[in-house]
C-alpha cells in the first residue's frame, strides 16, 4: 500500500499526495466512519483507491481540514474587525494543539488600526503585520510548516494572500459587500497549496461550526487559554477565582484596571464565559 495526503476533496472525488510526489484523483471505498478529509494521511490499495485513513491530530468540523499544525488568524482594518471572533480563534487552537498566528493584512488601507491591533496581540501569540500588495506578505512564507490554514471574516484577504505568496492567482478572490460593508465568501473547496516540501497553506469557507467546538469547554476552565490571564491569577484571592469580578479580590481585574491587560481580550473573555454557561444551562 502507498501513504499518501490529501491535498483537495471535491465531492467524492480526491487529490492525493503520495509519500513519492505523485498527485493522483482518486475515489475512496466505503469506509466504515468517519469519511475523508483534506489534510487526512491515507493509505491507497493497489488500484490506487482510499483504503484507510490514519489516525488524526485534530479535526475541524466546518470547514472540514484534518491534522492542522498552524492557524493564520486572520483579520484587517477593512471589514470591521470582529476581535472576538479572532479570540475564539485563538481559544480553539489552544484546545485543539494548534499552534495560533495572528496575520495582521491591509496595513496599507489603515496603518493606525493595524497598529492597535498588533498591541493588543504582540505579547499573547505571533503576530505579523503586512500587505498583500507589497513584499512584506512573503514573511509569511517562513511560517509556513506542516498544515497550515487561513481563517477569518470573508474579505480580509485570505485568498489573497495565497496567490500573493503564489505570486499567482490561484484562489478566487471578492472583496466586500458594500450594502453591508462585511465580506462576501468566495472559497468553496478546501484545496491545499504546496510552498515546499511538507509545507501546505490552506484558505478555509468559514467557521460556522466554530462555537460547538467549544462547547467542550467548562466555563470555569475558559481562563486557562488567556495566557495573559495566567501571571496575574495567582493574586486572586480565591484559586477558583473565574476573573469575573465577583469576589473583592482579583489580580486579573486589577490587572484590566491598571491597563496592564487588553480590555477589549477581558470584554471578549466576558462574552465567551456568559455563552458557554448559557448554552449548558438549557
Amino acid at each position: 500500500m502507498n501513504n499518501a495526503l490529501v491535498i483537495k476533496k471535491q465531492t467524492s472525488l480526491f487529490l492525493v499526495e503520495t509519500d513519492c510526489g505523485e498527485t493522483l484523483q482518486i475515489g475512496a471505498r466505503n469506509l466504515k466512519r468517519g469519511g475523508v478529509f483534506v489534510g487526512d494521511r491515507v493509505l491507497l490499495d493497489d488500484s490506487n483507491t482510499i483504503s484507510q485513513v490514519e489516525k488524526r491530530k485534530n479535526l475541524i468540523i466546518r470547514p472540514p481540514v484534518a491534522n492542522v499544525d498552524k492557524m493564520f488568524v486572520t483579520i484587517a482594518p477593512i471589514p470591521k474587525p470582529d476581535l472576538l471572533l479572532v479570540d475564539k480563534l485563538i481559544v480553539f487552537c489552544f484546545l485543539n494543539n494548534i499552534q495560533p498566528i495572528l496575520c495582521i493584512n491591509k496595513f496599507d488601507l489603515d496603518e493606525k488600526t493595524c497598529k492597535k491591533i498588533e498591541k493588543i496581540y504582540k505579547n499573547i501569540i505571533k503576530t505579523v503585520v503586512f500587505s498583500t500588495f507589497d513584499e512584506s506578505v512573503q514573511m509569511l512564507k517562513k511560517e509556513i510548516s506542516g498544515i497550515c490554514v487561513l481563517a477569518g471574516q470573508s474579505a480580509v484577504g485570505k485568498s489573497s494572500i495565497i496567490n500573493a505568496l503564489k505570486k499567482s492567482q490561484v484562489a478566487k478572490t471578492d472583496t466586500f459587500s458594500k450594502k453591508v460593508f462585511r465580506g462576501k465568501q468566495t472559497t468553496r473547496i478546501v484545496e491545499l497549496y504546496k510552498f515546499g516540501k511538507g509545507k501546505y497553506l490552506a484558505d478555509t469557507a468559514g467557521f460556522s461550526k466554530l462555537d460547538e467546538n467549544l462547547l467542550e469547554i467548562d466555563e470555569r476552565e475558559l481562563k486557562n487559554y488567556y495566557p495573559e490571564f495566567l501571571k496575574f491569577a495567582d493574586k486572586c484571592k480565591f484559586k477558583t477565582c473565574v476573573h469575573k469580578g465577583d469576589n473583592t479580590v482579583c489580580g486579573v481585574v486589577d490587572a484590566v484596571e491598571k491597563g496592564l491587560i487588553s480590555q477589549e481580550r477581558y470584554s471578549n473573555y466576558l462574552k465567551l464565559y456568559e455563552n458557554l454557561k448559557n448554552v449548558k444551562r438549557y
